[in-house]
């Protein structure tokens, strides 16, 4: 397991790693509430070359990034809110899942029986106000 301590200012470099050091386009981010867990999708969607700068799509449950070239790039699901893995399936999960895009879920362990296997679990936790762990 890779571990890698952190403060905003390095933010954009540990995105950098993360893409660089790829096994996966998809992505399981684990940590609490405020732990930065949108934080480092937006430093790695930007990393990417977004066209626009990422934001949680809590209430609309997914968001859909493209690059300055109008192709898709990328899905950032938040299941926050989701009740049961159902309302998972009912979105649509397994057709986003299905494409050659980058993918980034927020609380997946709402829907831990629907991640694929090859999924990049990101565990982050907090050191203090400043300062996050981030595991591989």
């Amino acid at each position: 397991m890779q571990k890698i301590t952190f403060t905003q200012p390095l933010i954009q470099e540990v995105a950098r790693q993360l893409i660089e050091k790829a096994t996966s386009k998809t992505y399981s981010f684990h940590a609490p509430m405020g732990a930065g867990k949108t934080t480092i999708i937006k430093a790695m969607l930007k990393e990417l070359g977004a066209s626009d700068t990422g934001n949680s799509p809590t209430f609309g449950i997914v968001n859909e990034y493209h690059d300055n070239h109008g192709e898709l790039l990328a899905y950032h699901f938040d299941f926050y809110r989701l009740n049961d893995e159902m309302e998972a399936l009912d979105l649509g999960l397994e057709d986003y899942l299905n494409q050659d895009v980058w993918i980034f879920i927020e609380w997946p362990e709402k829907i831990a029986s629907l991640l694929p296997e090859y999924a990049v679990d990101i565990y982050i936790k907090i050191i203090d106000s400043k300062t996050r762990l981030l595991e591989v």
